[in-house]
């Protein structure tokens, strides 16, 4: 195999090492095989990081590990990491029995560099088109203006089309620069104590005119002596009006939108429920993935906003989590840490 592979009985001691597992941990055979990894991870940074993995058993709670950096034969490189745990049952007996565990380490890192490159190329791109989108909508705005000149009933039409495409580009444009964030991993937090009521009022003004033209009321609950809480200002009023927004377009025409804060012990949380057509049992776990859209649905969008909302929200600590019931609306709830 061309991958890094060790494998320890179930005292922890090591049984097998190949040759790529002895080159990324910097340990000869003689030095790592029969050795007991208890032993190795205090002289070992890499076998004491896969020592702790194996200890958490991620993967028996099917989390998928982020992938390591490890500095081999004078290269960065980037592996995945998977541990199986073998169990056996023994001839006559029912119960299983743990004899081992297999950790193997995938090279991703030419996967990983492309990454690195198409994170890039998208962030370039987005930052490049924002400029020439605000001057098309600058130039809408003047051309509205009677100063400039009358404009018959067909090219106001025209005008407002326009100004809707460019305003939908620089939404996707805003949201791909967020995600080049989120995949890069250097997500600029600046989290102070914040008042939630306040985010959320300017998260519904933000909204408003998408609401009016549905005729869409919001009705709110909120106590008045809310706790401040630990976030950042500016990317949980994004989150907010992104899932003030989504209630927003699967609403029907008339309908309410029901927005409440509640505290917890240590945590505020905040809920957007809508009445809406509600999200189906078997899209109801992808909805927060990258791109995902509900197949057949005509609504609008990149199908990034709630993965961004994910990754802005856990990012500082909290979570984000839905209750729908097909044909009856959803709840979105963002729960945030108190300040202490």
């Amino acid at each position: 195999m061309h991958d890094p592979v060790i494998c320890l009985d179930e005292n922890l001691k090591v049984i097998f090492a190949n040759e790529e597992a002895r080159n990324i941990t910097g340990l000869r055979q003689d030095e790592i095989l029969g050795k007991y990894t208890q032993e190795l991870a205090e002289r070992n940074d890499l076998i004491r990081s896969l020592l702790q993995d194996l200890m958490a058993k991620e993967s028996e709670n099917n989390v998928k590990p982020e992938p390591i950096r490890i500095y081999a034969d004078n290269k960065e490189g980037y592996f995945e990491k998977e541990i199986l745990h073998i169990s056996i049952t023994p001839t006559g007996e029912k119960t299983k029995q743990l004899i081992g565990h297999v950790i193997i380490l995938r090279n991703i890192t030419e996967h990983k560099e492309l990454d690195f490159a198409k994170t890039n190329f998208i962030a370039t791109v987005s930052h490049e088109f924002k400029t020439p989108i605000s001057s098309i909508k600058m130039s809408l705005q003047l051309l509205e203006k009677d100063e400039i000149g009358k404009l018959n009933e067909e090219q106001r039409n025209l005008i407002h089309s326009i100004n809707d495409d460019a305003t939908r580009l620089l939404k996707i444009t805003g949201e791909l620069l967020n995600m080049t964030q989120v995949e890069s991993g250097n997500i600029q937090l600046s989290i102070f104590p914040a008042d939630l009521k306040e985010i959320l009022l300017y998260a519904i003004n933000a909204t408003k005119t998408q609401a009016d033209q549905k005729q869409i009321q919001f009705e709110i609950n909120c106590p008045d002596n809310i706790s401040n809480v630990q976030a950042d200002n500016e990317k949980t009023a994004w989150v907010l009006t992104n899932l003030i927004s989504n209630a927003i377009r699967y609403s029907y025409d008339n309908s309410i939108i029901y927005l409440s804060i509640q505290q917890a012990k240590n945590q505020v949380q905040i809920s957007v429920r809508d009445t809406g057509q509600g999200i189906a049992p078997q899209y109801k776990d992808k909805i927060f993935d990258r791109y995902f859209r509900v197949p057949g649905t005509k609504k609008e969008g990149t199908g990034l906003g709630l993965a961004i909302s994910k990754e802005f929200i856990e990012a500082q600590g909290g979570r984000i989590t839905v209750e729908s019931e097909f044909g009856a609306g959803s709840t979105f709830t963002l729960t945030l840490n108190k300040t202490t």
